[in-house]
């Protein structure tokens, strides 16, 4: 498994496993250990989460297996996110679906999921989302803080715009290290707004979420779906892929940018496809006509 160095003591494993969905698959505490287990064993060491998963039950799930083989931790690295917060009867602070990224959100937020997670330290903590709220001192003090204590090694941010990234990043003492974005042969945004080349410009690897576009190009009707599907299909025979998956995921792959996909299942066969892909590489050609069917257009 390739691994992407974010830092000069940080690399995660090219393929992320993003734990989004943890609390759908239904995984007993040993089941959940045999995946994470299988994941390591395939070269997956980095694990995706956010503090709201699951409605704040994922990292709960994830910190119970976890504590069955204690000793993995040395051998993964943890994400998780902070920043939203979910309207809750039970808790008087969220009457509301807002954002909160004061400083004593984010340091409280850090230590539950510390607590959720049964470990003392996170690798990588994100901003979930802009707030227009955002006081960057607050965060630049929450951030130091945190580093100081030894409980988060590195920070990013997720879903920040360029003119988000360079604001927030103009206020703290060490340099962000990645953007989770939304990322796919389906979704070109970030990739065409300028997002995808300030991460190229900071020589920052991007994380993308939703690189197979929630399976949409697989299965849907519409004339963009399927004018993606058949642009898909027929680099698929050339490259002699064994589905569709491996070649968005190869289509990310071959892009500069080191982009990391977030494979959000909890199937052995779909995340395999992601790590199948890392053996191809498309051409220019092939590359474009995929570009140039999710456009619906053709370059200038």
């Amino acid at each position: 498994m390739q691994r992407i160095q974010l830092a000069e003591d940080l690399q995660f494993s090219r393929v992320i496993h993003g734990l989004w969905r943890l609390n759908e698959w239904n995984y007993s505490d040993a089941e959940l250990l045999s995946l994470i287990e299988w994941c390591i064993d395939h070269g997956i060491t980095t694990f995706d989460h956010a503090d709201i998963y699951g409605g704040y039950t994922c990292e709960k799930l994830f910190g119970n297996a976890l504590a069955l083989s204690p000793g993995l931790r040395e051998n993964i690295e943890l994400v998780t996110k902070c920043g939203i917060v979910l309207e809750s009867p039970e808790r008087p602070a969220h009457r509301s679906h807002h954002y909160n990224t004061s400083k004593s959100h984010i340091l409280a937020s850090v230590e539950q999921s510390l607590m959720n997670l049964r470990t003392d330290y996170i690798d990588m903590l994100l901003i979930h989302r802009p707030d227009p709220l955002m006081d960057p001192e607050g965060v630049a003090e929450a951030f130091q803080a945190l580093k100081c204590s030894g409980k988060v090694r590195y920070f990013g941010v997720s879903n920040f715009k360029d003119h988000q990234y360079r604001m927030l990043e103009s206020y703290l003492p060490e340099k962000l290290v990645t953007n989770q974005i939304e990322l796919s042969a389906y979704e070109l945004e970030n990739m065409l707004d300028g997002t995808l080349n300030l991460c190229q410009e900071k020589r920052i690897p991007p994380m993308a979420w939703s690189p197979l576009a929630g399976g949409k190009v697989f299965t849907g009707d519409t004339e963009k779906d399927r004018r993606v599907r058949t642009a898909l299909e027929s680099v698929q025979a050339e490259i002699g892929a064994a589905s569709l998956d491996e070649v968005m995921y190869a289509w990310l792959y071959t892009h500069p940018a080191d982009i990391m996909p977030i494979v959000g299942s909890g199937k052995r066969e779909r995340i395999s496809a992601a790590i199948n892909a890392l053996s191809y590489k498309l051409d220019q050609d092939q590359w474009f006509r995929i570009f140039t069917a999710v456009q619906g257009y053709d370059i200038p």
